[in-house]
């Protein structure tokens, strides 16, 4: 995100990202699987048909934020503060690492903070701790069941 824009992990700032999510979940043959949303970045699971239904599926979701963002701070302007980067994930074992980074990424950047999560604790600010947001079920093999294979 650009440097002026709120942090993400706000309620209100979640708020209009969760609506974001929410509508642009399953568009353009493209499905948010999981999501967490990080102080300045989100993390996204995605499946889709093809690299152009991926960007038509980013672009609309990052339009969606910018704009949710850009109401809620009562401004106008530039919110993303990059492009988005995709990584395609093609073994199990990919696809399960990437399952569990996104899961536990909050705890991730809160021990880089010196802070410390109990064992069990959720993320709200992710699609495990987000169970409103209503995500699309996963269609491909590998984010059904085939991740389950992969080793750690």
């Amino acid at each position: 995100m650009a440097p002026e824009v709120y942090n993400l992990r706000s309620r209100r700032s979640f708020r209009a990202i969760e609506r974001s999510l929410q509508l642009a979940s399953d568009r353009f043959d493209v499905r948010i699987t999981s999501f967490s949303v990080q102080g300045n970045h989100i993390h996204l699971l995605v499946e889709a048909a093809s690299r152009t239904a991926l960007g038509r599926a980013i672009k609309g979701l990052s339009i969606r934020i910018a704009k949710g963002l850009n109401r809620m701070m009562h401004r106008q302007g530039r919110v993303l503060g990059d492009r988005y980067h995709a990584h395609v994930l093609r073994t199990p074992t990919e696809v399960k690492r990437a399952i569990h980074y996104i899961k536990d990424n909050a705890k991730k950047h809160a021990a880089e903070r010196g802070e410390i999560y109990s064992a069990g604790y959720v993320d709200p600010y992710s699609s495990a701790g987000a169970p409103h947001v209503t995500l699309p079920a996963a269609q491909t093999w590998l984010l059904r069941e085939g991740w389950k294979l992969g080793s750690s």
